[in-house]
């Protein structure tokens, strides 16, 4: 894979794959935990709101190979405000 900085799969985690995803193989898991959480409503990904709380069971986003870019466009634009 070119750009492996980009991509990190961690088969022996004991929650792997943490969302069901058919391909595992492809399962990106460099942001384990998303980065883009704490945007609320402005992440960008498939998230609902169940009792007040955010849950992104059906967001692949962050797992996803070719959205590590967009990902890091987003924060860097959320940095310089």
């Amino acid at each position: 894979m070119e750009n492996n900085y980009k991509f990190f799969n961690n088969h022996a985690c004991e929650y792997f794959p943490c969302h069901e995803k058919p391909n595992s193989s492809e399962f990106n898991c460099l942001f384990c935990y998303c980065p883009l959480y704490a945007l609320g409503e402005n992440c960008g990904g498939i998230f609902e709101y169940i009792q007040g709380i955010k849950s992104c069971t059906d967001c692949y986003l962050p797992h996803m190979p070719d959205y590590y870019d967009t990902i890091v466009s987003i924060l860097s634009t959320q940095i310089k405000g």
